[in-house]
C-alpha cells in the first residue's frame, strides 16, 4: 500500500482515447486527462513546479504568502498545494470568471480579490494587481506567465508521460495557450525526441498567438467565452514553444465539441479542453484513416463552468447553439 500527499499526486494522468472521434476519422485522437489532477486542472503542474523552484531558491519560507494573478485554475493549484505546505494564498482574478472558481478558491481558504476586466496594458489588469501586491507586502509572486519553472515542469513530467504512454509514437500535439507553459515545455521536450513531430497551436478569437505564428504579429479580432487561454503578448514560457502550425477555433465550434464530448464520450470538460479537442478532430479529418496519433489536453472539468456553458440562457446570450458535430 502506498499513501500519497496531494503534492505527490500531481501528474501521472491517464491518456484517454476519445472513442467517437477516433472511429470517425481513422486516427487516434487522445486526450491527456489533466482534470484528474488533485485540483482538477493542468495548472496543478505549473503550481507545483513554481512552488518547488521557489523553495529550492529560498524564495518561499515557512509562513510566507503566495500571490498570483489568475483566471482561476493556477490560483486553485497554488491554493491547494500552497495551503498543504503551510502558505497563505492571495489571488487576483478578473471579475467575469465562472462563479465556481471563486467558490472553490474561497473554500480552500484562499483570499480572492476580483478586479475589472481590462487590457493587459492597463495597470488594473489582474497580472499587474498581483505584482503590485507582491511589491507592497513582500509576498512571493508566482508570476506564472514569465516564470519558466512553469514550462520546466511540463518538459520534465507532462512530455515524458506522453512519450511513455504512446510508446514513443506521437505524430501531432495540439494545445492552446494561457501562459505558454504547457506548449512551451511539452513541444520543446518532445521535439528533441522526435524532430518530425508536428506541433499545432490552437487559439480562440481574441488572442494574438494565431497571427503571431502565421505572420509574426500579435494581432487579433473578436473575442471568446473561453477562460484562462489566449494572450496578446509573447511570454517567456511561450518563447520555448516549437510550433509548426496555428489554427483558430470559434466559440461555436468549441461548444459543438464540448457537448459532443459530454453526450457521446462521457467526457465533461471545460472550454479550453473542448477547443483543443475540436482542433485535434479537424486535424484528424484532414488526413483520414492514416492511423495518426494526435495528442491534446483535457485541461479541466466542465463542472467548473456549469453556470455558464450548461446554462441555455447564457449560451443564447452569446448566440451559441448546441448542435451535432459535422
Amino acid at each position: 500500500m502506498k499513501i500519497s500527499t496531494l503534492w505527490e499526486s500531481v501528474g501521472n494522468t491517464p491518456l484517454l482515447r476519445i472513442g467517437t472521434l477516433s472511429k470517425r476519422t481513422g486516427n487516434e485522437v487522445l486526450g491527456k486527462a489533466e482534470f484528474m489532477n488533485p485540483g482538477g486542472s493542468i495548472k496543478d503542474r505549473a503550481a507545483k513546479g513554481m512552488i518547488r523552484t521557489a523553495e529550492e531558491k529560498g524564495l518561499l519560507k515557512p509562513g510566507a504568502t503566495i500571490v498570483e494573478g489568475t483566471a482561476g485554475n493556477t490560483g486553485i493549484g497554488l491554493a491547494l498545494l500552497g495551503r498543504e505546505r503551510g502558505y497563505r494564498v492571495v489571488v487576483t482574478m478578473p471579475d467575469n470568471q465562472a462563479r465556481e472558481k471563486y467558490e472553490f478558491l474561497e473554500a480552500m481558504g484562499a483570499e480572492v480579490r476580483k478586479v475589472p476586466v481590462v487590457p493587459f496594458a492597463n495597470e488594473n489588469h489582474f497580472f499587474h494587481a498581483a505584482r503590485k501586491l507582491s511589491e507592497q507586502n513582500g509576498w512571493w509572486w508566482a508570476n506564472q506567465f514569465e516564470n519558466t519553472a512553469n514550462a520546466d515542469i511540463h518538459a520534465e513530467t507532462t512530455a515524458e508521460e506522453i512519450w511513455q504512454q504512446c510508446d514513443g509514437k506521437v505524430d501531432i500535439v495540439v494545445a492552446s495557450c494561457g501562459t505558454g507553459g504547457t506548449l512551451g515545455g511539452v513541444s520543446s521536450a518532445l521535439k528533441k525526441k522526435n524532430p518530425k513531430l508536428e506541433v499545432v497551436l490552437v487559439d480562440p478569437f481574441g488572442s494574438g498567438l494565431y497571427s503571431y505564428v502565421r505572420e509574426g504579429k500579435v494581432e487579433t479580432t473578436g473575442g471568446s467565452i473561453t477562460e484562462g487561454i489566449g494572450i496578446m503578448r509573447i511570454t517567456e514560457n511561450f518563447k520555448r514553444a516549437v510550433v509548426d502550425r496555428a489554427m483558430r477555433v470559434s466559440d461555436q465550434e468549441m461548444i459543438e465539441m464540448l457537448y459532443h464530448l459530454a453526450r457521446e464520450d462521457a467526457l465533461v470538460v471545460g472550454t479550453s479542453a473542448a477547443l483543443n479537442v475540436r482542433a485535434a478532430y479537424e486535424l484528424a479529418r484532414e488526413r483520414p484513416n492514416q492511423n495518426l496519433r494526435i495528442v491534446t489536453f483535457l485541461c479541466d472539468h466542465g463542472s467548473r463552468y456549469a453556470s455558464k456553458i450548461f446554462n441555455p440562457d447564457f449560451l443564447a446570450s452569446k448566440s451559441l447553439v448546441v448542435k451535432p458535430l459535422p
